[in-house]
């Protein structure tokens, strides 16, 4: 099993247990500043900032909602804050490079990649600690993952070398490998569970793909820089990112069509969607500051200064698809 160590020195701890007790706390990962900004959602007010280990890139909830994995990818760890007040919980070391994470559907998997070690690491999760099951070797610089919905097979993006690859959960094997668009990022499967939608960050382009025949089917038109998936929520519709063309698509998921485009300067990277699929925010890798879009009009209402090339944000309020 592996070890688990205090979530903070006292200082931090009295720091962060100052700060008061949110219902709308946005959560922020500054990469490059090796720190968490904690944001008010409704005032769009920088509520505290703190250091939570080098180059912490992804998140997300446990199974349970009652925390808030924050993955420290070159500090080795994974770090568990309350999702509703932002405040440290505690800490697992040992858990190497973990660049983007996720659990299996039915809860009974945790896969990290490891994208600077160029492997992925299956865990079996108990519902609170995690017991490595099995590290696998891929091409080079596993990035993005996504689940079938039975919980039997992940898909890993592979940047370095432009292949996704499907692995198998039960048996932690490679199923199959095959080639894509350069620079694979984003990866999420359709409502359906027929297609899986490939982010070609190289590119400008979502790359349809039939999984279960391994072959490219379509390429939707998107923007320079084509990243990362957002769910609308609504059964149908998803956004894109495109870091270089500095805006956000509209996927339609059934016509497999790009059917609008948002403005968004700086380099839009991850996204969470209000509940009430209202507001979107998106972290800007370029310029240190998070935006706040109204989806209605596809207009940024709000741009807010955070750390140095945002790139997680997380509130408990969000869309669940």
């Amino acid at each position: 099993m592996l070890r688990q160590f205090g979530s903070c020195g006292a200082v931090l701890l009295a720091l962060l247990c100052a700060t008061p007790a949110q219902s709308s706390v946005v959560v922020v990962l500054n990469s490059r500043d090796a720190t968490v900004s904690l944001i008010d959602q409704d005032t769009f007010k920088e509520i505290d900032t703190f250091s939570v280990g080098k180059e912490p890139h992804h998140l997300m909830a446990t199974p349970d909602n009652k925390s808030l994995i924050v993955a420290s990818a070159t500090g080795d760890q994974l770090i568990f804050l309350d999702p509703v007040t932002g405040r440290i919980q505690r800490s697992i070391k040992d858990i190497a490079d973990p660049y983007q994470i996720g659990f299996s559907p039915d809860q009974k998997w945790f896969v990290a990649n490891a994208l600077r070690l160029d492997r992925v690491d299956i865990y079996h999760y108990d519902g609170r600690d995690m017991k490595l099951a099995k590290r696998i070797a891929l091409p080079k610089l596993p990035s993005h993952m996504a689940f079938t919905a039975d919980s039997s097979t992940v898909f890993i993006t592979q940047q370095g070398s432009d292949q996704i690859s499907a692995i198998d959960l039960a048996t932690q094997a490679v199923k199959w490998t095959m080639p894509v668009g350069k620079l694979p990022a984003g990866i999420a499967l359709t409502p359906d569970g027929q297609y899986l939608l490939v982010g070609i960050m190289g590119s400008d382009y979502v790359e349809v793909i039939d999984w279960r025949k391994q072959k490219t089917v379509k390429r939707i038109k998107a923007g320079a820089g084509t990243h990362n998936f957002q769910s609308m929520n609504d059964g149908r519709h998803m956004f894109v990112s495109n870091r270089v063309s500095n805006s956000i698509n509209i996927i339609d998921m059934i016509k497999l069509e790009n059917v609008g485009t948002i403005n968004v300067p700086g380099g839009p990277d991850c996204m969470e969607l209000t509940a009430d699929g209202k507001t979107l925010w998106a972290t800007l890798r370029w310029i240190k500051k998070v935006a706040v879009i109204d989806v209605a009009s596809r207009k940024v209402i709000k741009l807010i200064p955070v750390g140095r090339s945002p790139h997680g944000v997380y509130f408990v309020n969000h869309a669940v698809p």
